[in-house]
C-alpha cells in the first residue's frame, strides 16, 4: 500500500514522540527546531500532548539568521552564551523532562566564516552547558535526535536533482532510514533495537581487553576499561523509562579506555561539523592522546575541534556499525553525522557516556577518569568504516577472536 506523504510525516512524529523521547503522563516536552520545520514541530507537540505531555517547549533556530550572525557580529560577542538558556535547559532536566532535538542544518552554513568565531561559539556552548550534558550522557533523562530536510541540506545530499525534488526525495530517505515506510514502524523499530542489543550482549560478555582495527589508511587499537558496557538500541533513563536517544540508529557503541588508543585511522566519511566539511583527514594516536592530525579539507577547523580543550585530544566512544546497514546501502552521503555515522563504524573526539561502564551512572567526573573514562567538553563523531574494514577482538588472555569482517559482524 502507497502511503501518502502526510500519512507517512505523522508516522514519523509518532515514532519520535512515543519510541523516541517515550513521553509519559504529565511529562515536559523540549523541542529544538529550525523555522524550515515548522509543520514537523506542530505534529509531534500535537501527539505529545494527546499522550499525555504536561506542556511542550518549542526552541526556533533560523540558518538565514545564524548565518547573518556571525557574518555580522563582533567577534568578542561569540563567547557569550544567554544564561536563561542555560538554567531553561538545566531545570527542565532536572524536573525530568524529556529532549528532543529536530536537526535540518545546512552542512555549508558557515563555510568561509572566520574559524575562530566558530571556535568561540562552540566553546561558549560547551562550557555554559557543561551541566546539561553531563546529565544527558549518564540518561538522567530521556531524549532523541531525529532530521528534516532544509533546502539547503537537500540540495547538497541530491544536487543531481532538479530543484522542486530535492527536499521530497530526503524526505523519502529519512523515512526509508527511520523504518517509518514499513507496514508496521513501532513494531519494526521494537525487532531493530532487539537485535542490537543481542550484538551488545556478546561484548558484554566477552569484555575483551582491546580492539584492532585494520583497513585503508587505519591500523589501530584501542583498549577498553574494565568492567565497560555495550549499549545499542534503546536507553534507559534513571527512572527507568526506555527511550531512542537516535533516530536512526544503527550501531552498538562503548568507551574507550581513554590512555589506550595507539596507531592511525583515517576517515571515510566527509564530518559536517560547525557549519563547514571536514574531510580526508588522518588522526595518529599514541597512548590515547591524538599526536598528529592532517587533513586535505577543513585542517584548521579539525585543529581547532581538537583544541577545544585536553580532553578533546582523545576519543570518548567507539561504535561499530555494519557495511550492510540500511543507511550504508542506500549509497546516499547525507553530510549529516546523525546519518552518516550510521552508516558506518565511528569514533568520538571528546567525552565519553557515563553508562558505558558499570556504575558510571552514580560516578563523579573525577571518578569516571580514574575508571578511564575520557572527560571534554565537545563529543564529535567522525566516521571511518568501510567494505574493507576488519576488526579482532583481543581476550585479557591475548586470544584473537573476528569482530568484523570486509566491514560487516562476523558473529
Amino acid at each position: 500500500m502507497l502511503l501518502s506523504f502526510n500519512t507517512k510525516l505523522l508516522r514519523y512524529a509518532e515514532l519520535a514522540v512515543k519510541i523516541g523521547v517515550n513521553i509519559q503522563e504529565n511529562q515536559y516536552l523540549y523541542v529544538s527546531c529550525s523555522t524550515d520545520n515548522l509543520k514537523l514541530a506542530e505534529i509531534i507537540t500535537k501527539i505529545a500532548y494527546e499522550n499525555g505531555a504536561k506542556q511542550v517547549f518549542v526552541d526556533l533556530s533560523d540558518d538565514r539568521l545564524v548565518r547573518t550572525r556571525y557574518e555580522k557580529a563582533p567577534k568578542d560577542s561569540f563567547d557569550f552564551f544567554p544564561p536563561w538558556k542555560i538554567q531553561e535547559r538545566e531545570w527542565l532536566a532536572e524536573q525530568g523532562a524529556a529532549f528532543l532535538s529536530i536537526v535540518s542544518q545546512d552542512p555549508d552554513l558557515l563555510k568561509d566564516i572566520e574559524y575562530e568565531k566558530i571556535m568561540s561559539s562552540q566553546k561558549a556552548s560547551g562550557k555554559a552547558l557543561a551541566n546539561y550534558y553531563t546529565m544527558l550522557q549518564a540518561n538522567k533523562f530521556s531524549w532523541t535526535v531525529i532530521a528534516a530536510p532544509s533546502k539547503q541540506w537537500a540540495a547538497k545530499v541530491f544536487p543531481q536533482l532538479p530543484e522542486d525534488q530535492q527536499v521530497d526525495a530526503l524526505w523519502e530517505a529519512i523515512f526509508a532510514a527511520t523504518r517509518t515506510d514499513e507496514e508496521y514502524p513501532v513494531s519494526a523499530w521494537q525487532a531493530h533495537a532487539q537485535q542490537l542489543r543481542n550484538k551488545a550482549n556478546y561484548l558484554n560478555a566477552k569484555q575483551y581487553k582491546s580492539l584492532h582495527y585494520t583497513a585503508p589508511g587505519t591500523d589501530l587499537t584501542i583498549a577498553l576499561p574494565e568492567n565497560h558496557i555495550w549499549s545499542g538500541g534503546s536507553s534507559v533513563n534513571t527512572q527507568g523509562q526506555t527511550f531512542m536517544a537516535n533516530m536512526p540508529t544503527e550501531e552498538v557503541f562503548t568507551a574507550p579506555l581513554k590512555t589506550g588508543v595507539n596507531g592511525y585511522v583515517s576517515n571515510t566519511k566527509p564530518l559536517s561539523y560547525g557549519g563547514n566539511i571536514i574531510d580526508q583527514f588522518k588522526l595518529t594516536f599514541k597512548d590515547g592522546r591524538i599526536v598528529d592530525s592532517q587533513a586535505m579539507q577543513g585542517q584548521e577547523i579539525l585543529a581547532s575541534l581538537i583544541a577545544t580543550d585536553e580532553g578533546a585530544h582523545y576519543l570518548g566512544e567507539i561504535a561499530l556499525v555494519p557495511n550492510q546497514s540500511p543507511i550504508s546501502q542506500s549509497g546516499l552521503l547525507f553530510y549529516n553525522t546523525l546519518f552518516d555515522e550510521n552508516a558506518s563504524n565511528h569514533l568520538a573526539i571528546g567525552n565519553a557516556y557515563a553508562f558505558c561502564i558499570a556504575g558510571g551512572k552514580e560516578m563523579s567526573k573525577d571518578e569516571l577518569l580514574t575508571h578511564g573514562l575520557n572527560q571534554s567538553l565537545t563529543h564529535v563523531d567522525f566516521m571511518i568504516g568501510s567494505a574493507n574494514m576488519n576488526i579482532d577482538g583481543i581476550t585479557a588472555d591475548g586470544q584473537i577472536e573476528p569482530i568484523f569482517r570486509n566491514g560487516n559482524w562476523a558473529f
